[in-house]
């Protein structure tokens, strides 16, 4: 009898090991494979998401406008990218989307995005400031996307009309050649390709966008709504992940720029590794800044929103930035984690 009852017990025991072991919680995460992903990549290259027991699928978009269906459907939990019309008219059709944090953005000192002007219209002359914007040829990767919204800032700082810029749809790596064969005069640009077409002798930065635009959301941070609503512990242990991993990208900067005492080394390989981008391009290009507690930089996203609506891109003259935010993740996982503190 007794051994019988041992090895009931031991069999009891047993099972409550197994049940105990839980599966780890799918999340599918869409990304663009730019340096706006790298908190994602962080968490995922560092088992952030699996110490939170999920278990990350990345998938990888060439527009974060094409995520917002598969968001809105539950097909994705998790996405990110730009303001633009075509976020904002998703929400305003309760198509299933929320901002729910930053995940990068220009600052005083953090020169990623730019004004940059065909270099030979600078050297000849043609273009000396703001208000020579007025009749130049600018591009973006689409109608209705953050950038515009920029250029318009900085014609208003020239006096130019903003309908007098005529703008073309080409990606960046296509921008590098239209600038090249004088297709297009300039661009709002981001790293790398900011730097690629300045040491290629093509184009001149003629002003941060922080001179007129200030700390502007880059890009932002998606769930869906099935995600946000319901899996609400999922998605929290998922922000706490995710914001850990963006603190360890706030210790890798220091004034702007990558650590230069080796403290950036982990944070570059990642990227590099992850992306396939040269580790040489990475350390010459200036950092975006990021939140570490998420924060969104509300400012600049209701600047965005108001450019589209006055645009006529998104109908809904009502529809508020309150509309488009759920801050409630970002907020309960920056107070778990504490304060964040920068790494010596």
């Amino acid at each position: 009898m007794k051994h019988l009852r041992l090895t009931g017990a031991l069999l009891g025991a047993c099972l409550v090991l197994a049940g105990g072991a839980q599966a780890a919680d799918q999340v599918k995460i869409g990304i663009l494979n730019t340096i706006g992903d790298i908190a994602v990549l962080i968490a995922d290259e560092k088992g952030y998401f699996k110490q939170e027991g999920i278990e990350a699928e990345l998938i990888a978009f060439d527009a974060s406008a094409k995520m917002i269906p598969s968001l809105g459907v539950g097909d994705l939990d998790v996405g990110g990218g730009a303001t633009a019309a075509s976020l904002f008219n998703a929400i305003d059709r309760k198509i299933g989307v929320r901002i729910v944090a930053d995940k990068g953005r220009t600052e005083p000192g953090y020169v990623y995005q730019s004004v940059m002007i065909r270099k030979d219209l600078i050297t000849s002359g043609r273009f000396k400031s703001y208000a020579d914007l007025k009749g130049l040829k600018f591009a973006q990767g689409a109608a209705g996307v953050g950038p515009w919204s920029v250029l318009n800032e900085a014609a208003k700082k020239g006096g130019v009309p903003y309908a007098s810029i005529e703008k073309m749809y080409l990606p960046f790596p296509q921008q590098v050649a239209a600038l090249q064969s004088g297709a297009i005069d300039g661009s709002i640009m981001n790293e790398p390709y900011k730097t690629i077409v300045a040491e290629q002798g093509l184009a001149v930065e003629f002003q941060p966008t922080e001179e007129f635009f200030s700390t502007y959301e880059l890009s932002l941070l998606f769930f869906g709504d099935k995600f946000r609503t319901e899996r609400k512990d999922v998605a929290h242990r998922f922000m706490k992940a995710f914001l850990r991993a963006s603190r360890d990208y706030n210790d890798a900067l220091s004034n702007g720029r990558w650590r230069t005492d080796g403290g950036a080394d982990e944070v570059i390989g990642i990227f590099a590794r992850r992306t396939k981008t040269p580790e040489a391009l990475l350390r010459k290009i200036t950092p975006h800044a990021a939140d570490p507690d998420g924060r969104v930089a509300l400012d600049s996203v209701r600047r965005d929103l108001a450019f589209f609506q006055d645009q006529g891109d998104v109908s809904n003259k009502a529809l508020t930035v309150a509309d488009c935010l759920d801050a409630s993740f970002a907020q309960r996982a920056a107070k778990e984690l504490g304060p964040y503190v920068r790494r010596k």
